[in-house]
């Protein structure tokens, strides 16, 4: 089954509301505030997360009342964000596949915190993304194709996560590379784009960040 993690970041209800019509089977995780969200839309989530320090609680006590729902209530004086350890449970759900909307917002510390936690499922082998109105964020370790009428806008960032990615091979870029030594703290995967059909991106070694975006 796919997993929804509703975070409590700024979140486009529109896109939300596509991101749940669009699939039947679907184990929805609400974050602390990320449940002000589902609450706009009449979504009922499966599971509800947090320390509950944000969200509104009128809304909060209208989902208690659901016998449906899981609640995870913890100390908000705690070693892992909420948002993280959404992604856990999700992990330990053996979904097949997770996205999470609302990871990103005001809050740098917690959009980059949120980045990095992805490698949680890559370490799982579970698929997972961040989706904002602008942005698909993922991880890869292996070799990995983009097709140009698929991803989410027209630039491809390529940011390591891990200290280097070595034997880096781009193909079907604008702006190719030929077993490049990537190394963390560089600019140079910024705003790449797709101009065949299939892009193809090969790597020996390491973990990349991977930015689908757009401007509007």
């Amino acid at each position: 089954m796919e997993s929804l993690i509703v975070s409590g970041g700024e979140i486009d209800k529109q896109m939300l509301e596509y991101c749940i019509k669009e699939h039947s089977s679907l184990n929805i995780i609400a974050v602390d505030k990320g449940l002000e969200a589902l609450f706009e839309l009449n979504v009922v989530p499966n599971h509800v997360v947090g320390d509950f320090d944000s969200v509104d609680t009128s809304i909060l006590q209208s989902f208690r009342n659901n016998p449906k729902i899981v609640f995870h209530k913890y100390n908000p004086e705690k070693d892992n964000t909420d948002t993280d350890i959404a992604l856990n449970l999700a992990i330990e759900l053996h979904s097949s596949n997770i996205t999470i909307i609302g990871a990103l917002g005001k809050r740098m510390d917690h959009s980059l915190a949120n980045v990095h936690i992805l490698k949680n499922s890559l370490d799982a082998g579970i698929p997972c993304q961040i989706l904002d109105r602008y942005n698909r964020i993922y991880l890869i370790n292996s070799n990995t194709s983009l097709y140009k009428n698929k991803v989410y806008g027209k630039y491809v960032s390529l940011i390591p996560l891990s200290t280097k990615v070595d034997g880096l091979i781009l193909k079907g870029f604008k702006y190719p590379l030929q077993n490049y030594s990537l190394s963390i703290g560089t600019s140079l995967g910024v705003s790449n784009e797709i101009v065949e059909n299939v892009a193809t991106i090969w790597l020996k070694s390491g973990i990349l960040i991977v930015i689908e975006s757009k401007d509007k």
